[in-house]
Parts: structure tokens; C-alpha cells; sequence
């Protein structure tokens, strides 16, 4: 069989079907974490646990109720919090953090973008319109 008829055969096959999404890959790399913690403390209820986060990604992965598998993996990402970017783009997240800096905006708690390395700056809240100075 050649790879582009197994790659079609995948894509058709995933066709209608929800795919992998933030919840899913947050299963698994949790999952991967307790099956590495269970190599150093032989737990069985880490395995049973891992084991069961590997099949409910699946489940959500191969399910063709998209809507519903959409609305669960925005609660969820919901409830994430300030760790969301790190969810969405671990790698995007780690480039940006390299070259700019995050100030919290002292009033509202809007969190903002400033580039590394421009000193003392002066930012003003696009919420709630407060000057602040911080260090980027």
C-alpha cells in the first residue's frame, strides 16, 4: 500500500469525527506523566488511571459528536485559566516569552505585552484606560 493511500484512507476515515483538540493532548501528556511517576513509584493506581485518561482521549478523538466534544474542551479551557497558552502553543508560548515581556495592569488585572529589553516603559491598560511604568 503506498503512504498516500494510507493517508487518504486516515483522512476519510477521521472525516466527521472531532480529532485531536487541547483537552485530549492535556489527557495524554498528563497520562505520559503518571506512566514516568509509575517507573519510579510502582503505583497500580497510577497505571489504571493513566490507562484511563489514554482511553478517554481516544474516545474524544475518534467521537462524531463534534459540537459537544467543542463546548467540553472550551469549559475546560475555560477553567485553565492563565495556563491556556501553555495548553494551545507550548512552543508559540516559549518563542513569545523569549521576546516580550507580560505586565499586569495594577487596576483591572489586564494583562499586557511589552518587547524585552526597552528598560523602564510606560504602558496604558486598553481596558481601562490607566498609565502604569514597568521593566520589560
Amino acid at each position: 500500500m503506498a503512504k498516500g493511500d494510507f493517508d487518504r484512507r486516515v483522512q476519510e476515515f477521521m472525516r466527521g469525527r472531532n480529532g485531536p483538540d487541547d483537552m485530549t493532548r492535556v489527557c495524554t501528556w498528563v497520562a505520559l506523566a503518571l506512566i514516568v511517576v509509575y517507573l519510579f513509584v510502582p503505583a497500580w493506581w497510577l497505571s489504571v488511571v493513566a490507562l484511563a485518561l489514554i482511553v478517554y482521549g481516544w474516545w474524544r478523538m475518534l467521537s462524531r459528536d463534534v459540537a459537544a466534544r467543542a463546548r467540553e474542551n472550551e469549559r475546560f479551557m475555560g477553567r485553565l485559566g492563565p495556563l491556556r497558552p501553555w495548553v494551545s502553543s507550548p512552543t508559540g508560548t516559549l518563542r513569545e516569552r523569549r521576546s516580550h515581556k507580560v505586565l499586569t495592569c495594577p487596576r483591572c488585572g489586564q494583562r499586557l505585552r511589552v518587547p524585552r529589553g526597552k528598560g523602564k516603559v510606560r504602558v496604558r491598560c486598553r481596558r481601562c484606560g490607566t498609565t502604569f511604568e514597568g521593566r520589560s
